[in-house]
């Protein structure tokens, strides 16, 4: 199998949860399947994790960090071959730049090379309720080749605490990613 070179981009919105647990999982896949993971934070991502996980953790990771504004980070390039990218959590201003081309930072940047190179785009979006703007900048990503991945938990595991409920986003994530996970299965024993 060939390994995966991810781009892991956190933005501002409400669920770093999620991103903790898509850190913590891809963490312990390592090797085996993953090559690299190259990670971009915004400032508001750093600020909203310490105020919602009560830490800034994020520094622990043993992944390479990218400045926001560092447009000679590898993934800056298509010819780094960078094969996935998730935003995880998506804010809808992250989104709206990406589905307008608009090259603001490095997260913006990333995400069109990825959709350029026509590798694949993940966004984990965070917003509830959706105005018409939102569903059509969702709509213009996912003609281009982006896939839409709301923070939406499944029930069906029967999650018994927090992590398990956002486990059941991420777990979806790393399947859309293609890498081989131990998770639940509809219609398998648990």
């Amino acid at each position: 199998m060939e390994k995966r070179k991810i781009i892991v981009a956190i933005t501002g919105a409400s669920g770093s949860i999620y991103a903790k647990l898509l850190l913590d999982k891809l963490a312990q896949i390592g090797d085996a399947q993953i090559s690299d993971v190259g990670i971009v934070m915004s400032d508001n991502a750093k600020d909203v994790w310490r105020f919602e996980l009560g830490n800034d953790s994020y520094k622990d990771y043993d992944f390479t960090f990218y400045s926001k504004n560092d447009f000679m980070a590898p993934f800056a390039s298509g010819s780094a071959q960078y094969d996935s990218m998730v935003v995880c959590p998506c804010s809808m201003g992250t989104l709206a730049r990406i589905a307008t081309g608009t090259s603001s930072d490095l997260t913006t940047r990333a995400a069109d090379v990825v959709l350029k190179e026509r590798r694949k785009l993940i966004l984990v979006t965070r917003e509830t309720p959706l105005s018409l703007i939102h569903i059509n900048n969702m709509a213009t990503v996912t003609q281009v080749g982006g896939i839409i991945c709301p923070a939406s938990p499944s029930f069906y595991s029967v999650p018994t605490c927090i992590e398990e409920v956002a486990a059941t986003v991420v777990d979806r994530v790393l399947s859309l990613l293609d890498l081989k996970i131990d998770t639940y299965r509809w219609g398998e024993k648990i």
